[in-house]
């Protein structure tokens, strides 16, 4: 009989004389087949009789306020019986809480933490990513963490940079707030590659919120918000090395070194470096099928904690230059005329401060603060076309969290400003575009959180802008849990968001085609900025079969957009750029099923649909390469762990990705309008030597399936039909990567 162990520690603190004022906090963990004590997440904590209760979080930490009307203190967790401790003052208790004999033991004995968790009792959709699953993926930035993830939409932006961007529920990522550690990051002349910057060795764990996120973080999240958590100093490994390489000539070193300094402060250095010299061209239509490129990445970060005053804060520092060069293979050619070539140069200067404080003798009393600045220069040319973009941002917040009578009433308010200097010299002629967005918001959300039937988070922000003017942004999230293993959720909420047409489609460059902006009286490149509403459902069932776990999702989100700066790709030899006259909406319906087949093996399948479409000035047409219907499947194993740690990890993914609609011309007449279905296959087996060293090899891609002309009119790159955009598929055949991992 296996025995869940429950480790609370009493913590009454003399600040204050009042009762109510004191807590206890503590750690929950569970007892494995080899005797090991691993956190338990999701425990149900509450005073008996009352409303009053918490959850334990990822690392098993819980923490709950005295009750004055209760002494009984309740833990429930699925597969466990009920424990119930009577709480006397200043007592350590040590309990011990047997499995339910109605349960079989291969619910809770070979119960291990998900590396892709979801909730029961969160009020917002949110999915939570472990850094464990990011190492499913090849490699080694943010941009490729996702193929294992069925919430997220990767594919090529163009057939030359090699840049790969996500969508979320049908739309681009711009539509997409993406933050780090809760600091707006991927954005603006970011937009493109910004993910590519951030090494995936580096991220602790990341948020991934489906509809309109909270109100704290700002106007702009429409479809949705990634957040990513990086690795703290305190808690991180003191020294961590990982090694890639593949068969295209790309290799990276990932180094990171941490120092505890004394009991408070501790600092870290992180590094990354990538270099790919090899000249690939196996498609053979004269192009690099990847760039050649030299990046190079340092992050220094401070991190300093005083537990008896109840404050942490951190200071951050990093430093990026990635070098990209694009264009014809140049070495297996003759050239007659110039060849076409490109470069992409970027340099990016980041810092930031984060202050938090906790009242010791009231936890759910807190202040949190923090600023961050950058400077993000890219210099870039495509043949004979130029882009060169600087942006200067500084970003800070002030949020404040209490209570309202008990902590079933929560609440939260502050203030925001940000501030953006954009320098745009774009194209052929030079043309010079300069805007300064400045904003100031204030918000209140308030939260019912309950772990009862009902929960709530209602909010709604005030900003002013300089250039979207001043705006209400209202949203909310509602939770219903009939039933103990079943959950819907609803949301609504608005967003706007301030465009920068050239960064976020810098594809645009890699083309023969004219661009056209449709100017009014807007003040984004001439035109209004966009508005959108977005809604929908998500409803959650979990059952047993055979005595094991499983869950199926049903998730349906639509966004509406009131106003829309329109893309219009539909002309050949052209680019327009207008707003939206008519409808523009997309409808994302998503079902996923999780189940443990057997020990260690875990399977998840997705089916995706969308249906986006919008108003061009050529009709209401679906959005270009866009999959109406994706299917998604991921299989997940490993051995039994040893004494020392080591086993054996296998992952497999595949993808179906149904036609696409491609946008008209004239060396696309051959597939009627729409690009064919086709499957990837991404695989990774990893060696666990111990629980310092481990090795993987793996593949993406492993068919070989590429699409049969990514360059259009690539005889002649100089003309008007030259086209590198339109993408469907990979442009390179399987992939094999090996690496290895160690950590001391």
């Amino acid at each position: 009989m296996k025995k869940l162990v429950l480790i609370s520690f009493a913590i009454l603190f003399s600040y204050s004389f009042s009762y109510s004022q004191n807590f206890i906090n503590g750690v929950i963990v569970y007892e494995n087949q080899s005797g090991e004590t691993l956190p338990l997440t999701g425990v149900t904590v509450y005073w008996l009789n009352t409303s009053l209760g918490t959850l334990s979080d990822t690392d098993g930490n819980y923490k709950i306020p005295l009750s004055s009307s209760s002494n009984k203190l309740v833990f429930k967790y699925l597969g466990f019986k009920d424990q119930v401790i009577e709480i006397t003052d200043k007592i350590l208790y040590n309990i011990t809480m047997l499995n339910d004999e109605n349960i079989l033991d291969e619910v809770t004995v070979n119960k291990k933490r998900k590396t892709i968790q979801k909730s029961y009792f969160k009020t917002q959709n949110i999915i939570n990513v472990s850094s464990d699953e990011l190492l499913k993926a090849a490699c080694c930035n943010i941009s490729e963490s996702f193929e294992t993830n069925p919430s997220i939409d990767v594919n090529y932006s163009n057939a030359v940079t090699g840049v790969k961007q996500v969508k979320m529920l049908g739309l681009e990522s711009p539509y997409l707030l993406i933050t780090e550690e809760n600091i707006p990051m991927i954005r603006g002349a970011s937009q493109v590659y910004g993910l590519s910057f951030i090494p995936g060795t580096w991220v602790e764990s990341m948020q991934i919120t489906k509809g309109s996120g909270s109100v704290v973080n700002g106007f702009e999240s429409i479809s949705g918000q990634i957040n990513v958590e990086l690795k703290k100093p305190y808690s991180d490994t003191p020294f961590f090395v990982n090694v890639y390489s593949n068969n295209m000539g790309r290799n990276e070193v990932n180094i990171h070194g941490n120092k505890i300094i004394n009991e408070k402060l501790s600092t870290g250095l992180y590094l990354h470096a990538n270099k790919n010299t090899s000249i690939n061209d196996k498609n053979n239509d004269g192009f690099l099928d990847n760039p050649t490129s030299n990046a190079f990445n340092i992050f220094n970060r401070w991190q300093y904690i005083n537990t008896q005053k109840g404050t942490v804060s951190f200071l951050g520092i990093r430093y990026m230059n990635d070098d990209k060069v694009i264009g014809e293979n140049t070495e297996d050619v003759v050239f007659i005329r110039n060849p076409w070539k490109g470069e992409i140069n970027t340099n990016r200067f980041d810092s930031n401060f984060k202050f938090g404080y906790v009242n010791p003798s009231i936890p759910y009393q807190s202040l949190g603060f923090q600023m961050a600045y950058s400077n993000h220069d890219q210099d870039s040319f495509f043949g004979i076309r130029n882009y060169n973009i600087n942006q200067n941002s500084f970003y800070s917040s002030l949020i404040y969290n209490s209570i309202l009578g008990s902590t079933l009433n929560k609440i939260k308010f502050g203030l925001n400003y940000s501030y953006d200097d954009f320098d745009e010299i774009v194209d052929k002629k030079n043309v010079f575009y300069n805007r300064i967005d400045k904003s100031i918001g204030g918000f209140f959300e308030y939260s019912y959180d309950s772990m009862d039937a009902v929960s709530l988070v209602a909010g709604i922000r005030y900003d002013i802008h300089n250039n979207l003017g001043n705006f209400f942004t209202p949203r909310i999230h509602m939770r219903y849990q009939p039933y103990e293993k079943s959950v819907l959720r609803l949301s609504l909420g608005t967003g706007r968001k301030s465009s920068n047409i050239f960064s976020e489609n810098q594809n645009v460059f890699a083309t023969g085609r004219e661009i056209k902006i449709s100017n009014k009286s807007g003040k984004f490149y001439g035109l209004d900025p966009e508005k959108a509403i977005n809604y929908g459902l998500s409803f959650r069932q979990g059952f047993f079969i055979n005595n094991r776990e499983g869950d199926i999702t049903f998730d349906y989100y639509v966004t509406d957009f009131d106003n829309q700066i329109v893309v219009d790709w539909e002309t050949q030899g052209e680019l327009s750029f207008y707003n939206l006259n008519g409808k523009s909406f997309s409808k994302s319906l998503q079902i996923d099923l999780e189940y443990q087949i057997i020990d260690n093996v875990l399977l998840k399948s997705t089916f995706k649909n969308y249906d986006v479409k919008k108003q061009y000035n050529s009709g209401f047409k679906q959005n270009p390469l866009t999959p109406k219907n994706r299917f998604f499947t991921n299989i997940e194993a490993s051995t039994n762990e040893k004494e020392n740690g080591s086993k054996w990890k296998f992952d497999f993914t595949y993808n179906w990705i149904g036609t696409q609609r491609l946008p008209s011309h004239t060396e696309l007449v051959d597939f009627n309008g729409n690009s064919p279905s086709y499957s990837l296959m991404n695989s990774q087996i990893t060696r666990v030597l111990s629980n310092k060293l481990d090795v993987y090899i793996g593949g993406e891609n492993i068919g070989g399936y590429t699409q049969s002309n990514p360059i259009i009119g690539g005889d002649d790159p100089f003309g008007a039909d030259f086209d590198t955009s339109l993408i469907y598929a990979p442009i390179h055949g399987a992939l094999i990567y090996v690496g290895l991992r160690f950590n001391n």
